[in-house]
């Protein structure tokens, strides 16, 4: 079983202007790192675990040709960002990626081998260890533009950085991600296969609890109402992810923060939401960490 939410895959068409973005916004980002499958990224890693995955296209040649009963990661995100950016995939936690592949495989949620890579990691002091990961995906037909992967990590203790935890903005972990979709209820089945938690009505749509972590599937309506406005994207091609929030130890200096940057927000439902139209397709919302 998956133990919450890993990470968002949020694709940009310009690596370094998405990073000025994130850092006027108060995140400490990874320095930018390649795949050997022709993308990159720069990340906004959680004290709570979890993180944000800005991805970029740096080189088209690089990115392999399709292969049968293979999920072409680098492929599938360069076809996304031809028609938009945003939240191209949502990326749950597993210690046994391999037996989320079965288990997919078993919920029809396609036949795809697990997919090992490993790369150079950037380190604070500038120097590079190598990372490995291992990727299972769930993908379903009426769902081409949002796909879920499972992803073990086999150098958590590299990976991982206090340095890059801690953020100007007090930002702390995922508290959700949101997808949209006309018919949310009708996604109760796949959310609960990937998740392997039960998916239950709420707000307008759908909510899944994760080991870390929500996910929920609203209608269009539904989404702009939690997400201050924000509009839904396009769903010419099936439900989308479009938002999530983030937990901060500080929502008022955060606010102070964006007025001062001059970065475009709005408030609703106890959150501060930076727009699609600022934050490069995704409804970047942050929310008061709860007392305890």
């Amino acid at each position: 079983m998956v133990d919450g939410i890993d990470h968002l895959v949020l694709c940009v068409r310009d690596l370094e202007r998405a990073r000025d973005l994130y850092r006027r916004l108060g995140f400490t980002l990874t320095p930018p790192a390649r795949h050997p499958f022709g993308t990159g990224n720069s990340l906004v890693q959680f004290e709570e675990r979890g993180f944000l995955e800005l991805l970029a296209l740096l080189d088209a040649n690089a990115v392999p040709p399709m292969r049968p009963g293979n999920f072409n990661f680098g492929a599938y995100n360069r076809d996304v960002l031809a028609r938009q950016e945003g939240c191209s995939m949502l990326v749950l936690e597993s210690a046994d990626a391999k037996a989320e592949a079965r288990t997919w495989r078993a919920a029809g949620l396609g036949d795809f081998e697990p997919f090992h890579f490993e790369r150079p990691a950037p380190l604070p002091d500038g120097s590079f260890k190598k990372v490995a990961f291992t990727l299972a995906f769930a993908v379903h037909r009426d769902l081409p533009d949002a796909v879920f992967f499972a992803c073990q990590q086999h150098a958590p203790e590299i990976f991982w950085r206090r340095e890059y935890q801690r953020h100007d903005n007090g930002a702390l972990g995922i508290e959700e991600a949101a997808m949209v979709a006309a018919d949310p209820l009708a996604l109760a089945g796949l959310l609960e296969s990937v998740a392997g938690r039960p998916a239950e009505r709420a707000d307008g749509g759908l909510k899944c609890e994760t080991g870390r972590g929500v996910l929920r599937a609203l209608t269009p309506a539904a989404f702009s109402r939690r997400y201050a406005g924000a509009p839904a994207p396009s769903l010419a091609r099936g439900p989308r992810f479009a938002g999530c929030r983030i937990r901060t130890a500080d929502l008022a200096a955060l606010r102070s923060r964006l007025g001062e940057g001059k970065i475009a927000f709005a408030e609703a439902d106890g959150a501060l939401v930076v727009p699609p139209a600022e934050a490069f397709g995704v409804a970047l919302g942050f929310v008061q960490r709860s007392k305890r």
